[in-house]
């Protein structure tokens, strides 16, 4: 494989990423577990976020595809804005998913601990 075959095989896996994501996006919500393990109340993706990353993602698969295009900066420049926008719009989910592992995730508290008896040896 020639090394200008990179940036092509890059955009097309961008691509099918972008798609997969706009995929999930319109496809149906109740797909999924159907009753949640969770103690705590899981954020909700927003659609329209989700949508506008997939769109931004094909954009930029797209810009790497097509190099020495005609659209290209301009192609880069809206897909970078629509993923952030997209990301702005998720933010609650984002956080959520990056930041609450473990106990905290299920909203437990840390037990306190016992006093330990002193043992006479």
């Amino acid at each position: 494989m020639r090394v200008e075959y990179v940036p092509i095989v890059l955009g097309i896996l961008v691509a099918f990423a972008g798609g997969a994501i706009l995929w999930d996006a319109w496809g149906p919500e109740w797909v999924g577990p159907m009753r949640d393990r969770r103690r705590r109340v899981r954020a909700a993706i927003d659609p329209l976020g989700e949508k506008l990353v997939g769109i931004g993602t094909v954009m930029l698969g797209a810009a790497l595809i097509g190099r020495e295009w005609r659209w290209e900066t301009l192609t880069v420049l809206v897909g970078t804005l629509l993923v952030l926008w997209g990301g702005v719009r998720n933010r609650r989910y984002i956080r959520e998913t990056l930041f609450f592992r473990g106990a905290a995730r299920r909203g437990l508290e840390k037990p306190e601990e016992k006093p330990r008896r002193m043992r006479i040896r």
